[in-house]
């Protein structure tokens, strides 16, 4: 037991030894290494100063040159400024110079203007001298003049100018006539050459229909069952449609009247249908209707594609293609619009073709220059100028709104395709067979234009001939002369077109003949 606290007590005290000891030589290792730690901080310091050293001394030496080479440019750029400045002195001199020589040229002009002055001023007192002398004597010729031919000099002003007045009258007369013959020469053979060829190239079918509706009956029995208990059928298919019936004496006959062609085909349709059906009262005849109205709206609408399909125009505007629609139920004169606008576009493209201009855009004028028809009972104005807000409205090119304006000269024609559509609207409108009109209007057409034909002072007879399409004028050969009739022809022309309305154009002859009656006995 002992043997084993001993050699606890041994080993313990050889750990506490060992730890001393190992103190003792850690503390001697860090104090080694502290020396040796300082030794090279030592020279690290002794080497930092060195390099410090070199380094500035490096930086002196590139300072030096920065300094010399600085002062080398500078004394580069101060001669080269010296160099101007001397260059500029020169030309400041030679400006001094050149200027001097010019203040001695303006001081010689100078007295040379003053000199020229002075003998202006002599020139104008001796003019002046000689005017009025000039003016005396004129005054005494005139006195002169006066007394030997008895008249004044304002008489003889007055009558020279009467006589200057009608040779002036009568040579313009003689001008005009000219220009008209030299125009007509150059332009009746191409205006002819190309309508005959639109002609012999377009002959369209035309479309005369009735402005009221005729609807037949199987038997005059169904006039009652139109007309209905107490008016009560008749009112609702009115009602329904928007269009007066007339129902009287006319056997098997139901006449439908009405302002608005689309609806007037609406109820045609309508009432033919209830008729074939039998089954005829207020529910049946609304619901007949409201069908009808869908399909002549998809007629219309198919009516204005196949429109424009038929002339190859493309692009147009989905509402303007149904009021092209709508112009299948318009006539004017008799004639179908829609077959007169088809028409009007093909003459337009093919005198476009002929003039060498865009044939597309020609015909897109020619098939909408009546859109305006389509609607021109529900909006107030001309359906020229209707169609033209239309077409802008719908987004159609400039010029083709221009054309629409002005081919019934709402406004003035500006553009060849404004002309273009012009003519074709007349040369359709106005070929044989194209348009019809009542007894009573074609009647008063005809004492219009004899009315303003002997309306003229000098105009002994006028007749008009060709179904109106034509005036022959008679005037007295004492009254007018030769050249005269040309200026009256063209006055009369201007009244015609100032106070009427007519289709097509009207053409003005004035005959002026001289007849010499002697007998012998």
């Amino acid at each position: 037991m002992n043997i084993e606290l001993m050699t606890i007590i041994v080993g313990i005290g050889a750990l506490v030894l060992g730890f001393f000891v190992g103190m003792v030589v850690r503390q001697q290792l860090n104090k080694a290494r502290l020396a040796n730690a300082a030794k090279d901080a030592e020279q690290l310091i002794a080497e930092g100063k060195k390099d410090a050293e070199a380094i500035r001394k490096e930086a002196e030496l590139q300072a030096k040159d920065v300094v010399l080479q600085a002062k080398s440019d500078w004394e580069t750029e101060a001669k080269e400024l010296r160099r101007e400045l001397q260059a500029q002195e020169k030309r400041l001199v030679h400006k001094e110079e050149h200027l001097d020589r010019k203040v001695t040229q303006a001081d010689q002009r100078s007295e040379q203007l003053d000199q020229r002055e002075k003998d202006i001023g002599n020139l104008e007192s001796s003019f002046a001298a000689k005017e009025d002398e000039l003016q005396r004597k004129i005054q005494e010729q005139t006195q002169r003049l006066e007394t030997i031919s008895g008249l004044t000099a304002e008489e003889a002003k007055r009558q020279l100018m009467e006589a200057l007045e009608s040779e002036a009258r009568h040579d313009a007369a003689k001008r005009i006539k000219q220009i008209e013959d030299e125009a007509h020469e150059i332009a009746d053979k191409k205006a002819k050459m190309i309508l005959s060829l639109a002609i012999q190239r377009y002959a369209g079918d035309f479309v005369a229909e009735k402005t009221v509706s005729v609807v037949p009956l199987p038997s005059d029995e169904m006039k009652g069952r139109i007309i209905g208990r107490e008016g009560r059928n008749i009112r609702a298919i009115e009602a329904a449609t928007g269009i007066d019936l007339i129902i009287d004496d006319t056997p098997e006959a139901v006449i439908i009247s009405g302002f608005n062609p689309v609806r007037r085909e609406v109820a045609r349709i309508s009432l033919e249908r209830l008729i074939a059906d039998g089954r005829i009262h207020p529910a049946r005849i609304e619901e007949v209707v409201g069908k009808v109205e869908t399909e002549v709206d998809q007629t219309i609408r198919e009516a204005g594609e196949q429109a424009t399909f038929d002339v190859g125009v493309h692009g147009i505007h989905l509402e303007v293609i149904k009021l092209l629609g709508r112009l299948k139920y318009r006539t004017s004169y008799g004639q179908n619009v829609l077959q007169h606008s088809i028409e009007v576009a093909f003459l337009c493209g093919i005198m476009a073709a002929e003039l060498g201009i865009n044939v597309k855009q020609a015909k897109r004028a020619g098939l909408l220059h009546d859109i305006g028809k389509a609607v021109d009972h529900e909006i107030e104005g001309s359906h020229a100028v209707i169609g033209a807000d239309l077409a802008k409205k719908y987004g159609e090119n400039p010029k083709i709104v221009h054309a629409l304006a002005a081919h019934h000269e709402d406004e003035k024609p500006e553009t060849v395709l404004a002309v273009l559509t012009q003519a074709a609207d007349a040369l359709s409108g106005a070929r044989p067979g194209a348009r019809r009109e009542m007894l009573e209007t074609y009647v008063k057409r005809l004492q219009d234009l004899e009315r303003i034909g002997t309306s003229f002072p000098g105009c002994n007879s006028c007749f008009a001939i060709q179904a109106g399409r034509e005036i022959r004028v008679m005037v007295a050969s004492d009254d007018v002369s030769d050249a005269q009739s040309h200026v009256l022809a063209r006055d009369i022309a201007k009244k015609i077109e100032a106070d009427m309305t007519y289709p097509g154009q009207i053409k003005v002859n004035v005959i002026r003949e001289t007849r010499a009656v002697e007998y012998a006995k």
